[in-house]
């Protein structure tokens, strides 16, 4: 009889291997006197209603009174959302993320007034409130919101649009709890005849079986279960477009991808050079695809022949606090202060490390302005995926943690876009010290076959995702339906231009594109293969440089979000919108493959 390991309950987990949110609310209880408190105090912001043009003191009173509005939101808001985290099963905190919703649309509906009030104050007398000292430390922030001009409505058509907004994000609370909570993926046997409960989170490790028939099995049930589903998700997905297209026709965008790209002055050049610089390289992917397919000694190559290591160094097994040490020492070129602190909280409390019952999938790094950068894990010792991700997920927590210590609270919420720079250079440097520390070609070859992936998973099928979104979004636009073959067959299409001819294309396969979550937070995605484009140059300037571009590199976590991302990675030292990031991390592809096709 096969032995079943079954995914423990959260009250079975140690204490100690959860975050600690005591710095946020000390329990439950604290957190329901607060929302209560604050949701008496929400309509005090009405009272600066038509006030804001007398003067700069006025306009910055409202403003500082809604950032400290803000400021307890967002407490409120990563507490509820941290506890619901935990078991997304729980009623109590599904409550909890329901209050703090509502709560915080009643927040934007009572200060929806203030943009519109803003933009009508006349030019001139504009100007004179951002030469006033009193905004000094508001002057960007204003500046952002006048470059909106154009996309503000009136006070009447705000209010609208803020009352809505519980009913906005309907279509991703349903996909999260189909694909969270009630889909059930069944068992799979492992090569050690051990029955593994298929969750999202253990597809990746199954994968990286070395054996065929568990990779098959558990491709095969997990997306059966998508089949059984597919229609509900290819609604819910069909749903999120069209909200995304509404809000950016309310507001007078020309398209949903110019909307979301607009607030962080991103040009559409950046996405599509994007694109078009790997679909240019996509015959380096085609011949890595290959060498896999010979070194795995397969006839044909299917996607859940992908991600086990084409090197096998025996089984894997790296424990929660080897993996924290490993990434401190890796991090070495970014100095003690750094190290230091990281290390401090990775095996501390910053971290919920491992896998429960309900628990959400995947990871994240989340924390508040005078919290802890929490790291959501579901870490497994038996694949060196989660050590990557950890140190992924510890860029962005010490990305916060830089930001939110020389920032005041207003700029200290750094956008995506550099958000995955700070991650994936973390990646970087871990990578290039485990390679300096392997002590044969064997080793080197599975780290320069773990990078090859990253970089394709991270750069070239991160493009596919963006490319699909803005397929999708001009069918949608052009009043055209999103039906379940639609979104089948454009995705299909996109795998066979990004895996190639050699590829075998399953059927279940397209189904994949109902399954990303990224996709209910429209145009997200491209941010992380521009990231690593950007994090690549910046490990390489760092690691090869001096003092210098490792405080430039700081600087540039320090600062947060007090300027647009393009000007942050600039002064950093790459520029993002030129193509030869792209290209360089494209190159750098290559290399690799052309080193790795050498050693196997």
């Amino acid at each position: 009889m096969a032995t079943r390991k079954k995914t423990p309950e959260r009250s079975e987990i140690r204490p100690e291997d959860t975050w600690d949110l005591s710095p946020l609310f000390e329990n439950d209880e604290e957190w329901e006197k607060r929302l209560h408190d604050l949701e008496g105090v929400v309509e005090k912001i009405a009272e600066f209603q038509g006030t804001l043009g007398e003067s700069a003191a006025r306009l910055a009173a409202c403003l500082r009174y809604e950032i400290w509005l803000d400021e307890e939101g967002e407490r409120l808001g990563s507490y509820a959302f941290l506890r619901q985290s935990e078991d997304v099963r729980s009623a109590k905190a599904q409550g909890m993320v329901a209050r703090f919703t509502h709560f915080a649309t009643r927040v934007n509906e009572a200060a929806s007034y203030i943009a519109p009030e803003i933009q009508a104050i006349p030019e001139d007398r504009m100007a004179q409130f951002l030469a006033d000292p009193e905004l000094e430390d508001l002057r960007f922030m204003l500046e952002k919101l006048l470059r909106l001009k154009p996309h503000i409505l009136s006070e009447p058509e705000e209010r609208i649009l803020a009352m809505q907004g519980e009913v906005a994000g309907t279509a991703s609370k349903v996909f999260g709890q189909l694909t969270d909570a009630d889909m059930e993926f069944g068992y799979v046997t492992n090569e050690k005849d051990e029955e593994i409960e298929l969750t999202q989170s253990s597809l990746s490790s199954l994968y990286e079986s070395r054996e065929r028939r568990v990779r098959k099995e558990a491709f095969d049930k997990f997306y059966a279960e998508f089949d059984a589903h597919k229609n509900t998700l290819a609604a819910s997905l069909g749903s999120s477009v069209l909200q995304d297209i509404y809000q950016a026709r309310a507001r007078h965008y020309p398209s949903a991808r110019e909307a979301a790209l607009f607030a962080d002055n991103v040009p559409v050049t950046v996405y599509d050079n994007l694109i078009q610089t790997v679909r240019d390289n996509l015959d380096v992917v085609y011949r890595y695809l290959d060498i896999r397919r010979r070194a795995l000694a397969l006839d044909d190559i299917h996607i859940y022949d992908c991600y086990v290591p084409i090197v096998h160094l025996g089984d894997v097994d790296v424990p929660y606090d080897d993996a924290a040490r490993q990434i401190a020492e890796a991090l070495a070129p970014l100095g003690d202060e750094y190290c230091s602190t990281l290390a401090k909280g990775l095996t501390g409390r910053w971290v919920d490390r491992y896998e429960n019952e309900g628990k959400r999938s995947g990871a994240f790094s989340a924390g508040t302005y005078k919290s802890p950068p929490y790291i959501l894990m579901n870490y497994r010792n038996d694949t060196l995926n989660s050590v990557f991700t950890l140190a992924h997920e510890a860029g962005h927590s010490m990305h916060t943690y830089y930001s939110a210590r020389n920032q005041p609270y207003q700029y200290y919420n750094y956008t995506i876009f550099v958000a995955e720079v700070a991650s994936t250079f973390n990646e970087q440097l871990l990578n290039s010290y485990l390679i300096e520390q392997a002590d044969d070609d064997k080793k080197r070859a599975y780290l320069i076959n773990r990078e090859i992936d990253e970089i394709r998973g991270t750069l070239v099928r991160q493009t596919m995702f963006a490319e699909f979104e803005k397929v999708i979004h001009e069918i949608a636009e052009a009043g055209d339906p999103l039906t379940l073959e639609e979104l089948r067959g454009e995705y299909e299409k996109l795998l066979e231009v990004y895996f190639g001819e050699g590829f075998a294309l399953d059927e279940l396969l397209p189904l994949e594109g109902l399954r990303i979550p990224h996709f209910y937070r429209a145009f997200y995605v491209y941010k992380y293969a521009t990231g690593l484009s950007a994090a690549i140059a910046l490990a390489e300037r760092v690691m090869k440089g001096g003092a210098a571009e490792r405080e430039q590199y700081l600087a540039f976590l320090k600062g947060g979000g007090s300027k647009y991302p393009l000007d942050l990675l600039r002064d950093a030292g790459v520029d993002m919108e030129k193509p030869e990031p792209v290209a360089t991390a494209m190159a750098r592809l290559r290399h690799l493959v052309e080193e790795l096709d050498a050693l196997v």
